[in-house]
């Protein structure tokens, strides 16, 4: 019906002018046809708006809801999205400043190990000089020992020769205290 109000408006005031029977003569107008054909028509509209247009634009809402639905859910992946690599990057940033720190302690131990290792070995040098000492001053008693003893005795031999005698144990023994003693000082 809303389709002809605009129809009627230019109609009524034709009618009220009286100019109907002529425009019905010219255009060959039988009302009952006319009105017929006028129910029809509303009759076909009726039947489209309910099963044509009716499904057709519901299912044109539908489609246009989920559009909205899907750009909706895109914004809410794209926030997401952000909000992942956000906190990517700061676990990224945290594991960086982990490694940084785990690299640093790792240094530093090395460092003191090797402070350590190189500690260890200037005492372990120390204690092989040490002991090189002693021994050397072990085998320097030793070699002393041995030279008192072979001097003595090249003392005595030299004594028998130039005295022409020949010197018992007891003589040897005292000519070898004595240059010991004389070594010794």
């Amino acid at each position: 019906m809303e389709l002809l109000s605009p129809m009627f408006s230019k109609i009524v005031p034709v009618i009220a002018a009286g100019q109907v029977d002529e425009i019905v003569q010219k255009f060959g107008l039988a009302w009952p046809k006319f009105i017929a054909q006028v129910l029809i028509f509303v009759a076909v509209y009726t039947i489209l708006k309910k099963f044509a247009f009716g499904p057709i634009l519901a299912m044109l809402e539908q489609r246009r809801q989920r559009i909205a639905d899907g750009e909706a859910k895109l914004e809410k992946i794209a926030k997401d999205l952000a909000e992942a690599e956000k906190n990517a990057k700061s676990v990224i940033d945290k594991a960086n400043d982990n490694a940084t720190r785990m690299i640093k302690e790792a240094g530093d131990s090395a460092k003191s190990l090797a402070e350590k290792r190189q500690q260890e070995a200037i005492h372990e040098a120390n204690q092989i000089i040490a002991k090189a000492r002693e021994a050397a001053s072990l085998e320097h008693e030793q070699l002393m020992a041995q030279l008192k003893r072979e001097f003595g005795r090249m003392v005595s031999d030299a004594t028998s020769r130039v005295t022409g005698k020949v010197l018992n144990s007891d003589d040897q023994t005292r000519i070898n205290q004595e240059t010991s003693a004389q070594v010794s000082l």
